[in-house]
């Protein structure tokens, strides 16, 4: 009997997935996989031509996502196993696989979240911060019978080690201290496209304290953040913590 705890994070981009990502990674119970159907996404849509990295993401990745889900859903070494998706990177595949996994979604505040993207990505669209992909996520997740756990990125900064210790017991496993601290710089787990992505994990050693954002709103966006916000607005009903 396969006793393997899979946790499938299913984020938004610039949601702060990749501390989250470090802070498994720093259990000895756990193995962590960065984004397994990046190279699946670039492949299957037209974002190869405009995400930085996009070729060499391609040439390194596994490109067929059903390969992708047999890899996740195959054996593994460690007891839990952490796989850091986005969730627009999905497309069309079946998700079955979800009955088997703990699924969780992390989210963060429009306003912020596309003042941060529209650094690296000028004029983002809904198929690139996957708002709508999370309502779809919700969706199967109750459909399939299991509790919604939503993570807020803010409540995560607000209060790391009470959100944490919630979302251990929710998945069934102990908080481990160590999860709220990591050595600064790279891990061997993260893709190529970090270094257009992580600077700001690269030089952190934990968690962040909360800063509301200050930064003039792109006006070009405004469009999307009205789009988006309904989306937020409903996952955030179901967010541990504050």
């Amino acid at each position: 009997m396969d006793k393997t705890k899979r946790i499938v994070l299913w984020s938004g981009p610039r949601n702060i997935s990749t501390a989250l990502m470090y802070s498994f990674a720093q259990r000895s119970d756990t193995k962590v996989f960065d984004e397994p159907l990046y190279g699946y996404y670039l492949n299957e849509s037209n974002a190869d031509e405009y995400h930085p990295g996009a070729k060499e993401v391609l040439n390194e990745m596994e490109t067929n996502g059903q390969k992708v889900i047999d890899m996740m859903m195959g054996p593994h070494a460690a007891d839990v196993v952490f796989f850091k998706h986005m969730t627009h990177h999905q497309l069309e595949l079946d998700r079955s696989f979800m009955k088997d996994c703990i699924n969780v979604i992390l989210t963060r505040d429009p306003r912020e979240m596309l003042t941060s993207i529209a650094k690296v990505i000028a004029h983002p669209k809904m198929s690139d911060i996957g708002y709508l992909a999370h309502l779809d996520i919700l969706n199967e997740i109750k459909t399939l019978g299991q509790e919604p756990i939503v993570l807020d990125s803010k409540g995560i900064l607000k209060d790391p080690q009470g959100v944490l210790k919630a979302l251990c017991e929710k998945v069934g496993i102990p908080f481990h201290q160590k999860m709220l601290s990591w050595e600064p710089g790279p891990r061997p787990e993260d893709g190529s496209w970090a270094k257009y992505w992580y600077d700001n994990v690269h030089r952190s050693s934990g968690f962040s304290k909360y800063i509301k954002k200050d930064e003039a709103f792109p006006t070009n966006l405004k469009p999307l953040f009205e789009e988006s916000m309904p989306c937020y607005e409903e996952l955030i009903i179901y967010a541990i913590g504050d």
